[in-house]
């Protein structure tokens, strides 16, 4: 198969994104080419100086422009049409690469797969699934930013590819889907999280459904309970997500600062080293690569801005794997025999 990479993406391109290239390439064998998109001058040196080989299962596709950070997605992707991003997704538009990866703008990777590949058949709107560690594995929150006015037929769409990406993907025989609230109650909840409870039961009792429903969850399931797809409006997801790695990051700053206090407590640190590391290592984004852009016309990878090249070596491997898997054909085949009853609400207006 072959990758479009968005190596102009991220705040540490473009060698983050050619070394985790590189990496890709020795590593996973199913990845037969992967095309560096981005300055041909600087990606050429880029490759030079870490010694991957644009003569065999790499080359560079030219792209003279770059969506920074800070620029609205929407509206760069219409302006900069010779960005990194765009110039990558049209490879998969054009049937020249199966899959895209970017580290780069999230709303400019969003609005380019949305714009050129369009939507599958039997999606209104596409969802970011998230990746968490929890106890159990891995919970995805559905969706983390790409829709955050996000109505019940949103969320009922996101269930059944939340669930086809953690089977075929994650390999969870049956994922365990529920829905973000502020109390496991049915009555407790927004409208949005109520007729998205109403949806996803009919589902479940009409046997539409290829998850188990847990209900109403909260924000301390997501580490402790056993469930693989957590679903909200992006704005929420988003939220969410950039609390935990927040949360994440001040608790490392903190363990730092007391156990340099005296000299027993760095002895105790050093003994637990191998334990510390390991809890980094679950926690770490680096680990998961990136996040899934569900509902596309393509196989669209979204990776953390200040990924390193462990993160985008991952992240390839994670395209790789949706493709391999067929995670798109699957969630068309359970969308196209899914009929949602309808709801006369506000959240539906």
């Amino acid at each position: 198969m072959i990758i479009a990479l968005d190596a102009m993406g991220g705040d540490k391109a473009p060698d983050v994104n050619v070394i985790g290239a590189r990496d890709a390439l020795r590593l996973y064998p199913e990845i037969d080419e992967i095309i560096l998109v981005g300055d041909e001058t600087v990606l050429a040196e880029s490759c030079a100086r870490n010694g991957l080989d644009t003569n065999s299962k790499a080359r560079i596709q030219h792209a003279s422009e770059v969506v920074e950070m800070h620029e609205s997605g929407a509206k760069a992707v219409r302006r900069k049409r010779n960005s990194s991003i765009s110039v990558a997704t049209d490879l998969v538009k054009q049937g020249q690469a199966q899959a895209v990866v970017s580290a780069g703008n999230t709303g400019a990777a969003v609005a380019s797969a949305t714009i050129k590949l369009r939507l599958l058949k039997g999606v209104d709107r596409a969802g970011i699934a998230s990746p968490l560690p929890n106890e159990f594995g891995t919970c995805n929150i559905l969706d983390a930013g790409a829709n955050p006015e996000a109505k019940p037929k949103h969320l009922a769409t996101y269930a059944v590819m939340g669930a086809v990406y953690s089977h075929k993907v994650l390999s969870v025989e049956k994922p365990m889907v529920g829905i973000m609230s502020n109390g496991e109650e049915e009555e407790k909840g927004t409208t949005l999280t109520k007729e998205t409870l109403i949806l996803l039961k009919h589902m479940v009792e009409s046997g539409h459904a290829n998850f188990d429903f847990r209900g109403n969850v909260e924000g301390h399931d997501l580490f402790e309970t056993k469930l693989d797809v957590c679903l909200c409006d992006g704005f929420t997801g988003n939220v969410v997500l950039k609390s935990c790695e927040a949360t994440a990051k001040a608790m490392s700053k903190w363990l730092k600062k007391e156990f340099k206090r005296n000299p027993f407590r760095v002895l105790g640190a050093l003994l637990s080293k191998g334990a510390f590391g390991n809890v980094k290592e679950r926690t770490n984004y680096e680990t998961y690569g990136g996040s899934p852009l569900l509902g596309v016309r393509g196989t669209v990878i979204i990776s953390h801005g200040s990924s390193t090249s462990l993160a985008i070596r991952n992240a390839l491997h994670m395209a790789a794997k949706a493709v391999q898997n067929e995670v798109n054909p699957e969630i068309e085949s359970a969308l196209h025999a899914l009929t949602l009853p309808k709801i006369d609400s506000a959240a539906e207006q």
